[in-house]
């Protein structure tokens, strides 16, 4: 009866159990094993008796339990055997259990173990989780780039993170030892000092919730003598009814933003002083057209004494009317958006009311964070009185190249007398056709030039020759084809500003090299002599000489078409074709 008492009273015990209990025999077979196997493990208890002890154990946990089970099997006064293994969920998954274990002896002999198994698969999970996390914050603190550091009340630091030692070389205990004007420079440690009288009190004095919002840039002084630039925020640690404990602060390196910001100081200091100094007149503008800056050149070019006598004379008076005009156009299209003319010209009437002219070169600059204009002068005044000189030197020259060109044509022509108005029809259509291909004026006036006394050089052949009314013998024709070297003997003495006596000389001259008198190809032949070339044969074919009658224009026209590429240049061939046949040009 009492025998039956303790079974019942064990089996009431080990039902409630929340562990699972089980009871194995010497061979490993469970003879008993509680309901807490089907809460914990998902077998029912009938499917669990009589199996083995062993089949839900993980294999890596195997050899404890054999071993455990060895020990308690074999040897009566075998210990209380404990440990940790993993067993097979029915769903698939693995729990951990912690084990604890004896075994039942009757009369000396070992007769079963009873097993108690409690599931800490939740706190194993929690402790990975949290071993997991202090691995990762502690991987964070060790590799962060921030500088982390806390301070009592008192300013005293009491811990710092690893960073702050690899930048500073101190360790803990130095901070500790040291106060803060160790670490600090001089200018800094009373930046940081006056910072602290101005914001603690009203950190302290403030509700849980207020916040240090103001930064400090500080300059550290490292171990190895060394310095450097850090931006550092503050904020309070307060307990859970708020009260004020320390003082956390966290600080970047701006050692490399400092250097940038030191190296572009000195840039601009540097930029200044070159405005200052630069023989050009510069001065910077809103789009407006407001005087932001100006240095001495600019207010000599003006004979201004300063910036606010440039800026208050109104423009109209700074100005000539044209280039007042001028300003007011270029002002409307930049108020547009539009930024109109990197280049041009003004007139500005000095304070002493000489006019003088400048050359102007504007583009956008950043000026103290803002997108404005910055406009350099370049005074022109004396270059413009050499050029206008020049220019009257020139038209001097022209018109007396231009008598001396009339008079040799009319002397040319008195001597070939069927050669009259040749030269002028010939100058009057190589100029269309240079026209026609949008060549320079300065070509162009070259090819009229050259084109009106370009047979200069038959002078010097026998007027029988040139009125002969027959086919010339060979003879004769050599005669003719040593006109251009004539010519060019002739001309190349006149002083000219284009090349007159080279355009006469290779008139005559073909692409494909069978022209005379020197037997040029293509681009060795000069464009204007080109020109010149298919003029001279539109004209001469069309016509009347003393050996033939006046050929008709579509003969004179195929011909240079014909041969356009061979002997004419095939651009110079299209431009004339174009005259005659699109825009019916007429011989005069």
């Amino acid at each position: 009866e009492k025998l039956h008492r303790e079974r019942q009273l064990f089996k009431s015990v080990t039902e409630q159990s929340s562990d699972i209990i089980i009871i194995a025999d010497t061979r490993g077979r469970i003879t008993y094993e509680n309901p807490a196997v089907e809460k914990i493990l998902g077998y029912r208890v009938e499917e669990r008796l009589g199996a083995s002890g062993y089949d839900l154990v993980h294999p890596d946990d195997a050899q404890i339990v054999a071993d455990a089970a060895g020990k308690l099997f074999h040897n009566i006064q075998a210990p209380v055997q404990k440990g940790e293994i993993r067993l097979h969920h029915k769903n698939g998954s693995w729990r951990t259990f912690e084990v604890t274990a004896s075994n039942l002896v009757k009369d000396h002999v070992v007769e079963a173990a009873i097993v108690n198994m409690h599931d800490i698969t939740a706190r194993k999970r929690s402790e990975e989780l949290i071993r997991q996390s202090e691995a990762k914050y502690r991987l964070l603190a060790d590799n962060m780039k921030d500088y982390v550091w806390l301070m009592d009340l008192n300013l005293k630091i009491n811990y710092i993170s690893p960073s702050v030692e690899r930048l500073m070389g101190y360790s803990l205990e130095d901070f500790k030892k040291f106060s803060l004007d160790k670490f600090l420079t001089v200018q800094s440690f009373q930046a940081a000092m006056d910072f602290f009288a101005i914001e603690m009190p009203k950190a302290l004095g403030a509700p849980p919730d207020y916040v240090l919002e103001r930064s400090l840039e500080l300059e550290f002084c490292c171990k190895n003598g060394q310095t450097v630039w850090g931006e550092c925020n503050f904020s309070l640690i307060r307990d859970d009814k708020g009260k004020p404990l320390s003082l956390l602060g966290v600080s970047r390196n701006i050692n490399e933003r400092k250097q940038m910001e030191d190296a572009l100081r000195k840039s601009e200091e540097n930029f200044r002083h070159s405005l200052d100094d630069s023989p050009l007149g510069v001065r910077i503008s809103t789009v407006e057209g407001k005087t932001l800056y100006a240095n001495r050149a600019i207010l000599d070019m003006y004979g201004y004494d300063s910036k606010e006598e440039l800026q208050n004379t109104p423009l109209q008076e700074r100005y000539t009317p044209e280039t007042f005009e001028a300003f007011k156009e270029r002002k409307k299209k930049r108020l547009k958006g539009q930024f109109g003319p990197s280049e041009y010209e003004i007139s500005i009437i000095r304070k002493d009311g000489e006019i003088r002219h400048l050359h102007v070169f504007r583009k956008e600059i950043f000026w103290n964070g803002q997108k404005q204009s910055q406009v350099i002068y370049e005074d022109i005044t004396l270059r413009r009185r050499a050029e206008n000189r020049l220019n009257e030197t020139l038209e001097s020259l022209r018109q007396s190249i231009k008598i001396t060109i009339q008079v040799l044509g009319t002397a040319s022509e008195a001597k070939d007398p069927y050669m009259a108005g040749h030269q002028r029809r010939v100058a009057d259509l190589a100029r269309a056709i240079a026209t026609e291909m949008k060549l320079p004026q300065d070509k162009i006036e070259a090819i009229r030039m050259a084109s009106a006394i370009h047979d200069i050089g038959k002078i010097s052949v026998p007027a029988e020759i040139l009125c002969k009314p027959a086919i010339l013998s060979d003879i004769e024709f050599s005669f003719v084809k040593n006109h251009p070297r004539y010519s060019y003997d002739i001309m190349k003495e006149v002083e000219s500003p284009w090349p007159l006596a080279d355009i006469v000389y290779q008139h005559h001259e073909r692409m494909d090299g069978s022209g005379y008198p020197l037997g040029l190809k293509n681009d060795e032949i000069l464009i204007e002599s080109r020109i010149l070339a298919v003029a001279d044969v539109v004209e001469a074919m069309i016509s009347y000489r003393p050996y033939r009658p006046a050929l008709a224009l579509e003969m004179a026209l195929a011909e240079i078409e014909d041969n356009a590429g061979t002997l004419y240049d095939a651009e110079v061939v299209k431009a004339c074709l174009r005259l005659f046949r699109d825009k019916n040009y007429q011989m005069s």
